[in-house]
This record gives structure tokens, sequence and C-alpha cells, in this order.
């Protein structure tokens, strides 16, 4: 790999919330665990010149099988995650070569992200953080403490965010650095928002989910099980 583009797979996380002792990107999905799907998909991406997974400290000590040969065959780096989300990204993002220029930021837990998704996104993250996003179809309720309703939201204006986002390389560097350590963020956009920079939006997927509870990871499996989702291959 040689080039501009780096994208960082955050998958430090330990997945209590699936009452698995198994970490939850390393369940089982269609015969790969769960991360092998995005790190096949980015790694065999013609935009993606460089792939950093971020584990769980003793899990990029000790790496499977599988990706400690992703990390020797095919230029794959492993880096220990951190407290936050926030400092495992931070992580990902110092790993990269000098030369990377963008950065796709990825939950590694998002198995199904396309690559006419990830070439979406990259083509534009040079120059501005781009975010892919789907419409809110359900109405939006904003409450009190006490659960009652105090506005009801304009959906028409309201998006669900996914990953992988784009930011240009340099910048995000920058703001990663001046973030205090103890501040932990949802998604990286958030940098950018509160910097007072612009975000720009392309087109999201709805398979591109997220896996967080059990019932994500059933759909994921009914969605592989039925052929709707195929398994992503190595370049």
């Amino acid at each position: 790999m040689s080039g501009g583009v780096a994208a960082v797979l955050v998958a430090a996380g330990r997945g209590g919330r699936l009452g698995s002792s198994t970490p939850k990107q390393f369940l089982d999905l269609g015969g790969l665990p769960l991360l092998e799907w995005s790190v096949r998909t980015f790694s065999s991406h013609p935009d993606v010149d460089h792939l950093i997974a971020v584990l769980p400290p003793e899990t990029a000590e000790r790496p499977p099988a599988w990706l400690a040969e992703a990390a020797r065959g095919r230029g794959l780096a492993v880096v220990a995650g951190g407290r936050t989300r926030a400092e495992s990204v931070a992580r990902g993002v110092e790993r990269a070569p000098p030369e990377a220029r963008v950065f796709l930021i990825h939950d590694g837990v998002r198995p199904f992200a396309s690559p006419a998704l990830i070439a979406r996104v990259a083509g534009r993250a040079a120059s501005t953080a781009v975010v892919p996003v789907l419409p809110v179809t359900d109405t939006i309720k904003r409450v009190d403490e006490e659960g009652r309703v105090v506005e009801t939201e304009d959906r028409r204006r309201l998006r669900r965010a996914q990953t992988p986002q784009g930011f240009p390389g340099e910048l995000l560097r920058d703001l990663h650095a001046r973030r205090p350590p103890s501040e932990d963020i949802t998604d990286d956009a958030l940098l950018w928002e509160r910097d007072g920079r612009p975000v720009i939006t392309v087109e999201g997927e709805p398979l591109n989910l997220k896996v967080t509870g059990p019932r994500d990871l059933e759909y994921a499996r009914w969605l592989v099980e039925t052929g709707v989702i195929g398994r992503p291959q190595w370049g």
C-alpha cells in the first residue's frame, strides 16, 4: 500500500451489551469474525492505502491468527486502544504513516459498509469532514427528566449518522491533539463541529448497521444466511 488514504477500524470495545465473554468484534458472522468483514472490505478497496485496526490492548498484543496473518501479508497495522473511543481513534490516527492525507474512521462492528459507500466518503474527504447519513423516519420526541414530552422535533432536518466518516488528515491530527485527554466523543465529526468547521453529508446505507446488542447480531446473521449480504473476499 502506498498513498494518502488511511482507514482506522475502531474495535477496542468489549461488547458487554451482548452478554458474551468474547468481545463482539470477534463473534461469528457467517463463518467469519465480525471484524474480519470490515478488514476484508477496506483492505481490498482501491481508495484505501493504509489500514489500522484498533483493538483491546490484550488482543493487540496477541491477535488471533487471521488478524496476525493480515498484519504480516496485507499491510494491516494493529494498535492497542485506549480507555475511551476518542483515545482509541487518536491512537489509530497516530499510527498512520505521515503521508496519510485523508482518514476514514469506521466502527469495527459495522460489518456491511459497501465499497460504494467507502468511495463516496473518501472522494470528498480531502478538504472537509464527511459523514454518511440516513433520514429519520420515526417521529422524535424530546422529553424532560420525568419523561414528559417537551417538544416534537422536525424530523425533516434530522439525520442518523453512520461510519466511515472522512477527514482531512492534518486537521484531524491537530483536533485530536487539542482534545482534552479525559473527553470522549461519539463520533469524530463532533470535533469538527466544535471547532466551527463545516461538516458535509453523503447518502448512507440502510444495511450499514452497527452491531450493538443481541438483536442487531441476529439481524446481521439473518442478512448473511438469507443471501441479502454476500461475504467479502480478500482483494
